[in-house]
């Protein structure tokens, strides 16, 4: 008797995925053999920005490291619940810059959608955190009030679709607007800034790529990485279908102290970008959001590392280091 060989098991989907991210910080701790950090846990940060982490992200983290760099960007820490001046709701100005819900426009020529609040997972320096996304989503209205001030504002020839990700999105949602953005003709160019290829690889599937190949405007992807040990094979594997479907590749990190405060660890960060078909782009100071401060670096710190990575690499692996301020018409490099 013959017996047929099982068929290899396939990965599960990118939804199934996200369903089954890890939302308690008890099983994430346990789940890496930390229970030691048990008391460290924040109480009232986690309930107003609570813990989301993929387990394909989980995957990389160090077992038993409590100072492992991937942890420690999603760890809600009892550091989260101090109060400390200068660190606000609202950092970089975002609701000042509110043309219509949804639509936010600091820079000329550019204008940035909120697509959705959802993200897979929750990093706790976002600047974003404190944002009202139930008043202030693009997709609310399905996407007709963002259109209609699109449209009317010649001016404006690049669209960014942010959040939140907009890849949290499913594919149809996303056709819906790439259809109504088709109808606009001065638009030259389309950026998501996104940080599912890293964290949830498979969310680049045949569906997301049959809708990239189908743009009618250039794609710029702008990911978001901070640390080397985010990238492994999966990764790869995802920003090369990316750009096999013609999309450009960025990569925006935050100078995190614990995370990737180190010249080495930015110049591998770099390197294992560009090895992964990702020009590095911004190297961002912490926006001064309330819950933040424990990851902040001293800029005179920021400046000396990034003259450290201008020694090590060359010009083109080398990110700007930039500051978002409210109010100011650019990122202000620093």
């Amino acid at each position: 008797m013959i017996t047929a060989t099982p068929a290899p098991a396939q990965p599960a989907s990118w939804q199934h995925q996200w369903r089954e991210a890890i939302t308690d910080p008890v099983e994430l701790l346990r789940a890496l053999d930390l229970d030691a950090l048990l008391p460290s846990l924040a109480a009232a940060g986690a309930r107003s920005f609570p813990l989301r982490v993929p387990r394909a992200f989980l995957a990389r983290m160090r077992r038993g490291d409590p100072a492992d760099p991937l942890l420690r960007q999603v760890l809600p820490l009892a550091d989260e619940d101090r109060v400390v001046a200068g660190y606000g709701l609202d950092a970089v100005g975002d609701l000042a810059s509110r043309a219509v819900p949804g639509v936010l426009h600091k820079y000329q020529g550019r204008a940035l959608l909120v697509a959705t609040g959802s993200c897979a997972v929750n990093c706790r320096y976002c600047f974003r955190r404190h944002f009202p996304y139930a008043e202030e989503g693009a997709a609310a209205d399905r996407w007709r009030g963002a259109l209609a001030w699109l449209a009317a504002h010649p001016d404006v020839d690049e669209v960014l679709l942010s959040g939140g990700d907009p890849w949290s999105l499913s594919d149809a949602r996303l056709q819906e607007l790439t259809d109504g953005l088709r109808r606009i003709p001065h638009l030259r160019r389309l950026r998501v800034h996104t940080r599912l290829p890293v964290v949830l690889p498979d969310r680049v599937d045949a569906g997301l790529l049959a809708w990239v190949r189908g743009l009618h405007l250039p794609l710029v992807v702008v990911v978001h990485a901070n640390h080397p040990a985010e990238l492994d094979p999966a990764t790869a594997r995802a920003f090369a279908a990316l750009r096999a479907a013609g999309a450009t590749l960025l990569n925006q990190a935050v100078l995190l102290q614990g995370v990737n405060d180190d010249p080495k660890v930015l110049a591998g960060l770099s390197e294992s970008l560009f090895a992964q078909g990702v020009l590095p782009y911004y190297l961002h100071q912490l926006d001064r959001v309330a819950g933040t401060a424990h990851f902040a670096v001293d800029d005179a710190l920021a400046r000396r590392l990034h003259q450290d990575l201008r020694r090590r690499l060359p010009g083109y692996l080398v990110p700007r280091l930039v500051r978002e301020e409210a109010g100011q018409p650019y990122k202000v490099p620093l």
